[in-house]
């Protein structure tokens, strides 16, 4: 499948005329993200992670799209569809996810893992997050470290930064994963020479572990 990197955590994917974005948040090309998506996957309700206003502006006017979800932000984007008269078409095309569920999104198999975003501080609020796993090869973790237990992920996204975590802890999840290759997301938050840190830790390090690191720019196409 054809994996096309966006600004921060937003990546597309297509295969055989089908297409799949997870996370268009309000850093993220939303629009051009989501030509033509059959669906989108959305790992929690952070702006980061999902422009509401854009995305379901996008929803209304795709007829064919279905927004998948955590079950409370689920629920909030199908009160704000109703509450604005798009209706109940636009409303019954956003589906709530469960952690540890499969099921099928524009042709793609979606696994779900976790429930909960990694803590930023005591003092600001969990929110529900899930990583989705896409045909059974390629992670997006979302806001967590949260390793897909049983599974073996080919292709890792990693969350090269982030306030809720430090180097170590993505150098840490990287090792866990053991996945062949990896690739960033997450990363809006640094200028060029942070990232150019973090990024080399990730790459020699992962390398000792079997994993292959690679810098994408938004924009970016890699077959996975």
């Amino acid at each position: 499948m054809k994996l096309t990197k966006y600004t921060h955590s937003c990546v597309r994917l297509e295969r055989g005329g089908n297409v799949l974005v997870l996370d268009p948040g309000s850093f993220s090309e939303v629009e051009e993200a989501l030509g033509g998506a059959g669906a989108v996957l959305i790992t929690h309700e952070h702006a980061d992670h999902v422009d509401r206003s854009r995305v379901l502006a996008q929803l209304r006017a795709d007829t064919s799209m279905v927004l998948y979800a955590p079950e409370r932000l689920a629920a909030d984007l199908q009160a704000e569809v109703n509450a604005d008269g798009s209706g109940a078409e636009a409303a019954g095309r956003i589906r709530a996810v469960e952690p540890d569920s499969t099921f099928t999104a524009a042709g793609f198999t979606v696994q779900s893992f976790g429930g909960q975003h990694a803590l930023i501080h005591p003092l600001v609020p969990l929110v529900a997050n899930l990583g989705y796993l896409i045909d059974g090869t390629l992670y997006h973790p979302g806001d967590s470290f949260v390793v897909p237990s049983g599974l073996t992920v080919k292709t890792l996204l990693v969350p090269i930064h982030a306030p809720w975590s430090k180097v170590g802890e993505v150098i840490d999840f990287v090792i866990a994963c053991g996945a062949e290759r990896a690739y960033p997301i997450h990363d809006a938050l640094l200028n060029e020479r942070g990232l150019s840190i973090s990024e080399g830790h990730v790459t020699r390090f992962g390398e000792l572990y079997g994993t292959v690191y690679r810098h994408l720019d938004t924009g970016d196409t890699v077959q996975v």
